[in-house]
């Protein structure tokens, strides 16, 4: 691993977070995306950050991952800026899949990301669906990469559209 990380500080309570630059650094997004669709064994899911230009950064490299995973040519929804609610309705309609949310909170003293990850009924991920593989494939260096070209998956945008009242 290039830029190691303190696993069990930085992947627990259902999401990877950590102070940016430090404890968390854009190349964990890709990790966290490869292992999350191993980990839940997915060929679909959804991806959204809420705007902020980390997040953003963060997100483009989640999808990297996510389509990058062993055998799984995992199809990412990449719905660019949108809030939770946004994000679990659109995992919902679009056939219960798993999801991610990128966040940015800025304060005096630095940012701080955080990726959190939803099982297919938009319950934030626990220990028993998934977390503790995540945690175990990134600490081991095990991060799945594609067998084949035809393995990968693919990036499709879609923007989250508010309903109307």
């Amino acid at each position: 691993m290039l830029k190691p990380i303190d696993t069990d500080t930085v992947i627990r309570d259902g999401a990877a977070s950590g102070r940016f630059p430090g404890q968390i650094h854009e190349g964990v997004a890709w990790w966290i995306g490869a292992c999350f669709v191993v980990a839940t064994r997915t060929n679909r899911m959804a991806i959204a950050h809420d705007g902020h230009p980390t997040s953003a950064l963060f997100h483009e490299r989640l999808c990297q991952g996510a389509i990058n995973a062993q055998h799984y040519a995992c199809h990412v929804t990449a719905l660019g800026t949108a809030d939770e609610t946004g994000l679990l309705a659109v995992m919902a309609h679009l056939g219960h899949m798993p999801g991610a949310l990128i966040t940015t909170t800025t304060a005096e003293d630095g940012k701080t990301v955080r990726i959190a990850l939803y099982d297919t009924d938009g319950k934030p991920l626990t220990e028993d669906t998934g977390m503790s593989i995540i945690r175990r494939l990134v600490a081991d260096d095990q991060v799945p990469i594609p067998v084949n070209d035809q393995a990968k998956g693919r990036v499709e945008h879609h923007p989250v559209r508010e309903t109307p009242t």
